[in-house]
């Protein structure tokens, strides 16, 4: 993963809007549901992680940290493995940051996801979208109006669950988020210990 200019000021966090002040720069930090099983008879909405999700999770809440801090709200997929991704995720921190879970994040395409993000109050400095495939690939693919070609071209060539992307835009308030105006500076894939 390449790291965040700056990277984590006092208690960790990093790129947070100072109140009263000038906006700084704002973190959309995206993260893909953690390898979820397939059991039969249980709807899409309702499937739990797998053994590896569960392992792996943990790894993307230590990724998040080391690069960008906690952040300052999370939003959340009310779908089971993306719960369970952020709760095992959050479990790495010392003080897990607010969260919503929010059902529009479920199976939502670009102009859903967008729209949700607006909405983050102007306080927030950094935030963490928990959520699904493809819309949070589209996603970071049409913020991203510049970056690293291998970056770009590594979620284009797939984001995995667990991927984590991380995407820096100066704005005064979330509302202001639009394509093309964001830079992704960082893609990883976080993994746990193998069985």
């Amino acid at each position: 993963m390449t790291g965040l200019p700056g990277g984590p000021g006092p208690a960790g966090r990093t790129g947070s809007t100072r109140r009263g002040g000038a906006a700084a720069s704002r973190r959309l930090v995206v993260l893909r549901h953690a390898k979820s099983a397939r059991p039969e008879d249980v709807p899409d909405r309702d499937r739990p992680l797998a053994a590896r999700g569960e392992r792996d999770a943990p790894a993307a809440g230590r990724a998040i940290a080391g690069t960008v801090g906690p952040p300052d709200l999370v939003l959340c997929s009310t779908a089971v493995r993306a719960r369970r991704t952020w709760e095992l995720a959050a479990a790495e921190w010392d003080t897990p940051p607010p969260v919503r879970y929010d059902s529009r994040l479920y199976a939502a395409g670009v102009p859903a996801l967008l729209a949700v993000v607006r909405e983050a109050p102007a306080d927030v400095g950094t935030l963490l979208l928990v959520g699904h495939n493809p819309g949070l690939a589209d996603l970071v693919l049409a913020l991203a109006g510049d970056g690293a070609d291998d970056t770009l071209d590594r979620v284009r060539a797939k984001f995995p669950t667990s991927a984590v992307a991380v995407l820096s835009w100066r704005g005064t308030a979330w509302p202001d988020l639009a394509p093309g105006t964001a830079l992704l500076t960082a893609v990883t894939v976080p993994r746990g210990p193998a069985r």
